[in-house]
């Protein structure tokens, strides 16, 4: 008895300390979904040829998987990118190219990442390990917890009940919105493409710059909104559930955009 009541205390104290994922499981399978639908041919087959078949969605959590492991332990702060709040929007553009010291290293790990793929002149014998990260931290680029601030480690400092849960505002971007909506990842995926596909070509002509100005302000906007929530968890989902989806699939496309020009 006294075994078992120590098990499940440790369960319960584990589950409460891990870090927050980013867009969360779920969150993740949707944008590699999006931008599967979305290779060229020679993408797709060449994707496969690297992670196998639908490899790209079976995968795009393991980056989050390994914060457990020991293989790349340098790749923790590769998931963010958090900024300081009122910053103006040519300083957010700066951090494309002039990485900043602290707060995260998404930007310089994508590009660094996206580089030794391209280096490599038969790219279906990459290391499988560097694709399964771009297609992950392409996603969490347009995830706004993670371009959140920085003094409150992007919103998991910032407590939160949902449904009379306790929680924090990243948990409830990278994974409760979500969630609330009872889709599979596929039904997501399709209804996102389905509410939002006529915007694909804009999306595509968009620049990175104008895109992460987008996904700034929209985290503003968030942290605006947590000043005068009520904690009516209804509304909250009513209020942001849009938003959310629409930068789930913006993510998608740019993530097929992104392995259409690598593997063309």
């Amino acid at each position: 008895m006294r075994k078992t009541v120590f098990l499940i205390l440790t369960v319960m104290l584990c589950a409460y300390s891990m870090p927050a994922l980013s867009w969360g499981q779920k969150g993740h399978r949707i944008i590699a979904q999006i931008a599967y639908d979305h290779l060229s041919k020679k993408a797709k087959k060449q994707v496969d040829a690297v992670l196998g078949e639908r490899g790209m969605i079976y995968w795009a959590n393991w980056p989050d998987e390994i914060k457990s492991d020991t293989i790349y332990p340098h790749s923790y702060d590769w998931h963010f990118q958090d900024f300081d709040g009122g910053m103006s929007d040519s300083a957010i553009v700066a951090a494309l190219t002039d990485y900043p010291k602290e707060g995260g290293n998404m930007f310089r790990a994508l590009d660094s990442l996206v580089s030794e793929v391209e280096r490599v002149k038969c790219k279906v014998k990459s290391n499988p390990h560097t694709l399964r990260f771009i297609v992950h931290l392409s996603g969490d680029r347009y995830c706004p917890m993670h371009m959140a601030h920085m003094d409150d480690k992007g919103g998991n400092k910032v407590k939160m009940k949902w449904f009379r849960q306790e929680t924090n505002l990243h948990t409830v971007w990278d994974e409760r919105l979500i969630d609330s909506r009872g889709y599979s990842y596929t039904e997501y995926a399709q209804m996102l493409e389905d509410m939002y596909g006529h915007e694909r070509a804009q999306i595509e002509q968009a620049t990175d710059a104008e895109l992460l100005v987008q996904s700034y302000h929209i985290t503003e906007a968030i942290y605006a909104y947590q000043q005068t929530w009520d904690g009516n968890t209804y509304h909250y989902i009513y209020r942001w559930h849009e938003p959310m989806e629409h930068q789930l699939y913006i993510a998608g496309i740019r993530l097929a955009m992104l392995l259409n020009s690598i593997y063309r």
